[in-house]
This record gives C-alpha cells, sequence and structure tokens, in this order.
C-alpha cells in the first residue's frame, strides 16, 4: 500500500493502523462553494476489477466534518468516500460520490458508536456502500454508478476540514475479488 497526503503521525502494527488525521485536510469538489480540496490522508492499492472492501474504524471525532472510512478514486474528479462523518455533535453514516462535482449522502447513527464497520463493493461501474455497528448485521446505505475504468486506487482515508485534527484507527482492512 502507498500514501497519498501521509500524515506526521502514524503507527502501524499488524492489521491495524493509527494515525493522527491533520487539520484543514478534506477530499470535496465544487458542490456548494465551488472550492476543490484535495487533500485528505489516503493509504491505498491499486485495484482491477470487481472487489469487496471491508474495514473496522474507530474515531475521535471532534469538530464539524470530521471523517474517516474507505474511498475508491480514479483520480482528483472521479472518487467516493465512505465512513463516518461527524455533524453537529452526531455521527453519520456518510457516502461521498464525486464525478466532477461531489454529492454528500449521510444517516445519523445511534449514541455515537465507538466504532463502525464498512463494506464496499464494485460491480463494474456500481459501487455498493454497507456499514453496520456489530460487524455482522450490514445496511447498505448508497448505490451508485462511480467508473467502468479497469483500475482504482482502493484504501482508507480520512480528512479533518475544519478541526485541529483527531485520531482514527482502521482494523482488518481486507480486500478481494467480488
Amino acid at each position: 500500500m502507498q500514501w497519498m497526503r501521509q500524515p506526521a503521525a502514524f503507527e502501524q502494527q499488524g492489521n491495524r493502523l493509527t494515525l493522527t488525521v491533520e487539520p484543514r485536510t478534506d477530499f470535496w469538489r465544487k458542490t456548494q462553494d465551488d472550492g476543490i480540496r484535495d487533500n485528505g490522508h489516503f493509504y491505498y492499492q491499486r485495484v482491477n476489477g470487481d472487489f469487496v472492501a471491508e474495514v473496522k474504524v474507530s474515531g475521535r471525532y471532534q469538530a464539524l466534518y470530521d471523517q474517516a472510512g474507505l474511498m475508491a478514486r480514479l483520480d482528483e474528479i472521479t472518487w467516493l468516500k465512505c465512513g463516518i462523518e461527524f455533524v453537529d455533535g452526531v455521527q453519520h453514516a456518510s457516502v461521498v460520490v464525486t464525478r466532477d462535482y461531489s454529492d454528500w449522502s449521510v444517516v445519523p447513527l445511534p449514541q455515537n458508536p465507538d466504532s463502525i464497520f464498512l463494506r464496499l463493493k464494485r460491480e463494474g461501474g456500481t459501487m455498493e456502500v454497507f456499514y453496520s455497528l456489530d460487524g455482522a448485521a450490514y445496511t447498505m446505505i448508497r448505490t451508485a454508478y462511480l467508473t467502468s475504468a479497469a483500475s482504482l486506487q482502493v484504501g482508507l482515508m480520512a480528512a479533518a476540514p475544519q478541526g485541529d485534527g483527531f485520531t482514527v484507527t482502521f482494523e482488518n482492512f481486507a480486500l478481494r475479488p467480488a
């Protein structure tokens, strides 16, 4: 795996990666303010064809829009991120699909869980996003077209658009053919 914007502080032990998300980092394009932000942390590998990616994410979210989860990326204008996004003191299961312009969908989660489990599935150009609070029962929160490109970058992403940063831990990241 390799970094796109490696954080200054991170530690990897076995199937566990803990990092300190740097402030004023984000992935977002044009919607609402015409701004383009493409400086979040992304730890990825290149994947050909269909896949399923899974991970457990535990964060100490503090500020508006603190976020962590999975990302699938073709380039700076075509990508999807999903995971937790912290909005008004509440953790939300969140998905952003970007095809030049970013969109955003959120589902508030009960009682700000300690962890969330994510599953991202690609079949052709279609992406399906699932979340779970226990790692067993998954709920689909989004199906979207992303791209039919043969190869994507897939991995872990985190950003702190407005806050001073936070700590997040990713566990048991797995990537397999669909």
